[in-house]
């Protein structure tokens, strides 16, 4: 059976044959999974609140996943196994004030079913019904490379296949999550030199893919993510805007910063800010992994970074259109207090201008 040129979200080679955490749990998350499947939110602070009422109404957080055991006290009101989590988390995590929206990463290796995301959904709609979802396509859509059995490689069939993509992704997650759709994501790992050295012929190959997908309705859109800069060009973004999708701003190491990405969101037409900030500067995935679990805690604080994403939103915000800022734990060192961070920055902005506005009447 063939398998993709793969990446993991970070640039580092992966294994996608078998996806699954090498952590064992501890005994007693261990009991705890054999017990009751409740999952209940952690209690959240009068100041948690405050800076959740604070935020736009039309910005909306999250993390790239929920079921990680060392969020107890901060998301979930006890300690409970990644599996627990996995399956009974969402709701306790949706319940969260910060927490308006989540990654669905599984996708990346693998399409689900439109009953699937219809189960996310209904998890979700009665806790928060704005809560939105960032979904990733199936990487055999976006990887460009196939290696055989026997090690050779050759060019991916299901490249840049829009039926492919329309039927295994678009619709099925469309119907499924319906109203809580947001941003549909094209990941593209490293492209290889063939295409970073022609990106002109790449983005050709982007317009004609975007065109043909299907059109979307309601709070759903395309956004499209690289880790290749030498794409970032001025025919990239006329195939952006020629296909109705956003640039989704890449928070990684191989990616320039935030701000010098943002003209590609600017200028492909008026679609929400979409970012996912995935991995600190200077680690690799499993070293910022090893170094940051459990994940409750932040460990390497990025303020300029945060700065950047904060200024956006902001950005967003005047021009009226919604944002979707979606964190890994790799980014600091705990996705929710990461969040938090950068939710009080920008509240913190808004009671400036508020405070401001007051003087000057």
């Amino acid at each position: 059976m063939a398998s993709i040129e793969q990446f993991d979200l970070f640039g580092n080679p992966i294994e996608i044959t078998h996806v699954a955490s090498k952590r064992e749990p501890s005994s007693r998350l261990k009991s705890n999974a054999s017990g009751s499947a409740k999952v209940a939110a952690a209690e959240a602070d009068d100041e948690l609140r405050r800076t959740a009422q604070s935020l736009p109404c039309d910005a909306f957080f999250g993390s790239s996943s929920w079921s990680f055991p060392g969020w107890s006290g901060i998301v979930y009101d006890a300690p409970h196994s990644d599996s627990q989590l996995a399956r009974h988390g969402l709701p306790a995590y949706a319940a969260h004030p910060l927490l308006r929206a989540v990654g669905i990463d599984r996708t990346f290796y693998s399409p689900i079913s439109e009953a699937d995301f219809r189960g996310y959904a209904k998890q979700v709609e009665a806790i928060n019904p704005r809560f939105r979802f960032l979904v990733k396509a199936p990487m055999i859509i976006t990887g460009p490379r196939l290696r055989s059995d026997d090690g050779r490689w050759s060019d991916n069939p299901a490249f840049l296949d829009a039926g492919l993509a329309a039927a295994q992704f678009v619709l099925p997650a469309t119907a499924g999550l319906g109203i809580h759709c947001g941003a549909l994501v094209f990941q593209f790992p490293p492209l290889g030199p063939r295409l970073t050295r022609s990106p002109e012929q790449f983005a050709n190959a982007l317009a004609e893919f975007l065109l043909a997908l299907p059109k979307l309705s309601g709070d759903a859109y395309y956004a499209v993510e690289m880790r290749d800069p030498e794409v970032l060009t001025d025919d990239y973004l006329a195939a952006l805007c020629a296909g109705g999708a956003t640039h989704c701003l890449a928070i990684h190491s191989r990616m320039p910063q935030a701000r010098d990405q943002a003209r590609f969101w600017r200028e492909s037409g008026r679609l929400p800010l979409t970012v996912r900030w995935s991995l600190h500067s200077g680690f690799k995935y499993e070293e910022a992994k090893e170094r940051y679990a459990p994940f409750n805690a932040l460990v390497d604080e990025d303020p300029e970074g945060r700065s950047q994403i904060a200024a956006l939103v902001r950005e967003a915000e005047a021009l009226g259109l919604p944002s979707m800022v979606i964190v890994n734990n790799k980014a600091e060192g705990s996705a929710p207090l990461t969040i938090r961070k950068l939710s009080e920055l920008i509240a913190e902005h808004g009671e400036t201008v508020i405070k401001r506005h007051q003087v000057q009447s």
